[in-house]
């Protein structure tokens, strides 16, 4: 079996195949290309099928207790600096390995029905080809140097995603704006990678935590320049994983296609930032100032997302503030020293967030069928409702997903999310009191979203409603029941209720076969099987994954544990697993803990899900009895913490004046001086235009003139 580890390095390269012939078959046989469009799907997800099988291939060997295989290259040398490239295969890239291909897989699948209509349809397969290689190439990176070189390309893979409908405006915007954002991050990551390499000499991970160790103990660099490293390097993370106070890019990044959304900004490429983390955790376990600040910014974080997301009305961008604040929860498990668990969550949440993000695909694709293409109406919420008898298969599928990231047993979510919230209890109950409210906000708004999708009655046909919804769309309406979108007074007096049974139109576009003049249905119908077969397909992982990180008998820890423990781990996981149900079956477990804390999380969950079925499905609260003095905290949500706006004032509008005022003091007094300086020269040259005439005589008044006033001034002085 040494074979696929020879060829590890291939894994990346099927893809980048995929991607460049694609391309190539774009630019130079453009007409053949898209007549031939089915043919060039198939070659992208074959490419990433092989790269799937080596995954899975590499995790089976792993399991069984292969060694860590390291292989690099010299690929650039001047006298002892050496900068290394190659690839490494551990439990941790072999179990990365795994869920980006299972996951980019399943996605070009999906992308298959979802993008059938779409001009740019092979331009599509060639973008998410280059980011799965891109992605792959990261995971195996041995250093900090090939780890960045494909972090930037991961991030221009995003950018020309999230911009694929170019030509709306506000996708335009939106990947600009993820460009930008990430910038920031990339440049303090980039500060960070040079310092390290500065205080240590090597970009290696091993070796750089252990130069530093024994250079802070000798006090040969500080431990405060350290710290300071540590930060910098952490602000690339912040960034990627959309982390306070750089997260402002990822909602509006759904303005790319669904696929993407769960490709890159729910599974893979936004969990770079935890897996970065977790490479260099051997260097910030040993950092309490930088521990901590991740600790706090991640869990900040997790409220951040989960209190924007209770308002939402937008399916996709309340899955997005959802994904922020789950990254949220990575983050604040490493920072708290539970590596095991902020990876066990990455692998689980990759799964029912990319099943939630095509859920939602989905639920859009059969909207557009009675709405139109337009993003405003078939991704809002007021505009569904009871989609489960139109939909079953994304219904369920959703649901489970649902069901899943609430944290509910026995899905995958409840001992991933259980596992973070014990694990930081230990390490800081405060962080622990942020993470348990965030999980009862977490189940709310998740069945929010569920509620007003899929039970009540369908409401899309209502073209007063539409039409209020384009009209209210971006906007605060000046009334607090629209936090709670579905009641009377959503859209002012006289609104309808949209739990209430939309009446048949009297519109005059209206027809009576059921379209109107644009050919859209009365109903919205089920997604093709290229679409729901992804959906049931990871609904399982869903479901069943979270069972190999039990508490009780932790497969996930004992085949990836804490890298200060690897050194001394068994050779093959499967003996710590049966040490572990020894002791369950011994009664050595504490099924008292386990009780009071899965009790705990699970019990916030469901008073989140019974208060969201209260106004949403059972009608049995009206919003309007809320006290209000509750109003300005909805609003301070739906303005998302005014954090847009204030960036916008600070950040857009004040480079803006910046820009102009230095356009003026370059075009006043740079140019104004450039512009003087000529001036004189000219002014100068016309006058000794008329001393320099080549005349002997006139040279020589000149001279007695200037003679006689040196005597008159001399005779003056005198």
């Amino acid at each position: 079996m040494e074979f696929i580890y020879t060829y590890a390095w291939l894994i990346p390269v099927y893809p980048l195949v995929a991607a460049f012939l694609l391309g190539l078959g774009i630019l130079v046989f453009n007409a053949w290309t898209r007549a031939n469009r089915a043919l060039a799907a198939f070659l992208s997800v074959f490419a990433t099928g092989t790269a799937m099988v080596h995954a899975f291939a590499l995790l089976a060997s792993q399991l069984q207790g292969h060694e860590t295989v390291l292989k690099t290259i010299s690929w650039a040398q001047a006298g002892s600096f050496s900068l290394d490239m190659g690839f490494v295969v551990d439990h941790l890239s072999a179990m990365m390995l795994v869920v980006v291909t299972t996951v980019a897989f399943l996605v070009q699948i999906y992308s298959d029905g979802y993008m059938a209509q779409d001009p740019g349809y092979v331009r599509f397969y060639a973008y998410l080809s280059l980011f799965a290689s891109s992605m792959l190439g990261l995971v195996l990176s041995p250093n900090l140097v090939q780890i960045y070189i494909f972090w930037e390309l991961v991030g221009m893979c995003s950018y020309l995603l999230i911009g694929f409908w170019y030509d709306r405006q506000t996708a335009a915007e939106a990947a600009q704006k993820a460009f930008v954002v990430n910038r920031v991050g990339d440049f303090g990551l980039l500060l960070g990678i040079l310092g390290f390499y500065w205080v240590s000499g090597t970009f290696g991970f091993e070796e750089l935590a252990h130069n530093l160790e024994q250079r802070v103990a000798s006090g040969a660099v500080s431990s405060s320049l350290v710290a300071l490293f540590a930060v910098l390097v952490f602000l690339g993370p912040v960034a990627k994983s959309a982390q306070f106070p750089l997260h402002v890019w990822l909602p509006d990044a759904m303005e790319g296609p669904t696929p993407i959304s769960a490709l890159i900004h729910a599974a893979t490429m936004v969990a770079a930032g935890v897996f970065l983390l977790a490479r260099m955790f051997p260097v910030l376990e040993g950092i309490p100032l930088a521990m901590d600040l991740i600790a706090w910014t991640g869990a900040g974080t997790a409220f951040l997302g989960a209190s924007i997301a209770i308002t939402q009305n937008d399916i996709k961008k309340g899955l997005a503030y959802s994904t922020i604040s789950q990254l949220g929860y990575m983050v604040m498990a490493m920072g708290s020293g539970a590596y095991g668990a902020s990876l066990f969550h990455l692998m689980t949440h990759a799964y029912f967030k990319a099943l939630l993000f095509l859920c939602s695909g989905s639920v859009i694709h059969g909207m557009e069928a009675v709405v139109g293409h337009d993003p405003v109406l078939a991704q809002d919420m007021r505009l569904m409702g009871g989609l489960r008898k139109y939909m079953p298969v994304t219904a369920i599928t959703f649901l489970i997903g649902t069901l899943a990231i609430c944290g509910i047993p026995p899905f995958a979510g409840f001992w991933s999310k259980d596992e973070i919230l014990a694990s930081v209890f230990e390490h800081n109950p405060a962080l622990w009191g942020v993470g348990f409210l965030t999980a009862g906000i977490t189940a709310f708004y998740m069945f929010r979203i569920y509620f007003l999708t899929f039970e009540g009655e369908f409401r899309g046909t209502n073209l007063r409603l539409r039409q209020e919804v384009a009209v209210s769309q971006g906007r605060p309406v000046p009334a607090f029941a629209y936090a709670f979108a579905g009641k009377e007074a959503a859209f002012g007096p006289g609104a309808m209720n949209i739990h209430e049974k939309p009446q048949p139109s009297s519109h005059p576009e209206a027809v009576e076969d059921g379209h109107d003049r644009h050919g859209h249905a009365t109903k919205p119908h089920e997604s093709p099987l290229s679409m729901t077969i992804p959906l049931v397909a990871l609904a399982v992982p869903s479901v069943l994954i979270g069972l190999v990180g039990t508490p009780f008998a932790n497969c996930f820890e004992a085949f990836i544990p804490p890298p200060s423990e690897s050194a001394t781990e068994v050779s093959s996981p499967w003996a710590q697993v049966a040490a572990e149900w020894q002791g369950v079956l011994g009664g050595h477990f504490n099924w008292t803990e386990f009780a009071i804390m899965a009790g705990s999380s699970v019990g916030i969950g469901l008073i989140g899900i019974a208060l969201a079925g209260l106004i949403y499905w059972q009608k049995r609260l009206d919003p309007s009895t809320f006290p209000r003095s509750l109003q300005p905290l909805y609003y301070f949500s739906l303005n998302k913490w005014y954090l847009d706006d204030l960036y916008e004032r600070v950040f857009v509008r004040g480079t803006r004046f910046v820009a102009r005022e230095a356009l003026e003091v370059d075009s006043r007094i740079v140019d104004g001086v450039v512009n003087l300086t000529g001036l004189v020269a000219m002014v100068g040259g016309e006058v000794m235009k008329y001393l320099e005439n080549g005349k002997a005589q006139f040279y020589a008044l000149i001279i007695f003139a200037a003679v006689v006033v040196m005597v008159v001034l001399a005779g003056v002085g005198i």
